[in-house]
């Protein structure tokens, strides 16, 4: 668990769980290893606002680093409970598809991805927001499997991860301000 407090009006905190032993039976694939990775990021903005931010399938883009090449599906993509996202994105000289379900849609509070094809055996997101100290707590919650755990170094999956979600923090202080 780390704080990092970039400004007096922006706050993070990221923390990379231990593995999980024992899923929840039917969430995850039994005898495989799960993690989690949370963020969690304070912004001086209305929690409404920065929902619709979020929420807007072309800004995927803007929050993912250059170096994963990330292309979308054709836009618009109107975004509810059960939209499909479709995008390549490439990682270490590999390109991937990766098509995302829109498993949650509540808004302006909530909303929930799940991964149904691509990089990971299970990929499963939920982005929640809540008025916190004038401003908004924006969180994300990410459960997730190694595709191939048994050969994968998975200190450099988290590595990755960090690099990616680090990415997305700055780009949210720079976009949100503070």
């Amino acid at each position: 668990f780390a704080s990092f407090r970039f400004s007096s009006h922006l706050f993070v905190r990221s923390f990379l769980l231990p593995p999980v032993f024992l899923p929840p039976p039917g969430s995850l694939l039994l005898g495989a290893l799960a993690f989690l990775l949370d963020r969690e990021l304070w912004v001086p903005r209305p929690f409404p606002w920065c929902f619709r931010f979020f929420s807007a399938a072309e800004n995927l883009e803007r929050l993912t680093p250059s170096w994963l090449r990330f292309e979308l599906s054709p836009l618009p993509i109107e975004m509810q409970a059960g939209a499909l996202i479709d995008y390549r994105i490439r990682s270490y000289g590999v390109a991937m598809r990766w098509r995302t379900l829109i498993r949650t849609w509540e808004l302006p509070l909530r909303f929930g991805d799940e991964q149904l094809s691509g990089p990971y055996a299970v990929w499963r997101e939920e982005h929640t927001f809540a008025e916190h100290n004038g401003g908004t707590m924006i969180c994300d919650h990410v459960r997730y499997q190694e595709l191939l755990s048994f050969l994968s170094d998975p200190l450099m999956v988290q590595r990755q991860l960090r690099r990616i979600f680090d990415f997305r923090t700055d780009t949210i202080r720079r976009h949100f301000g503070g």
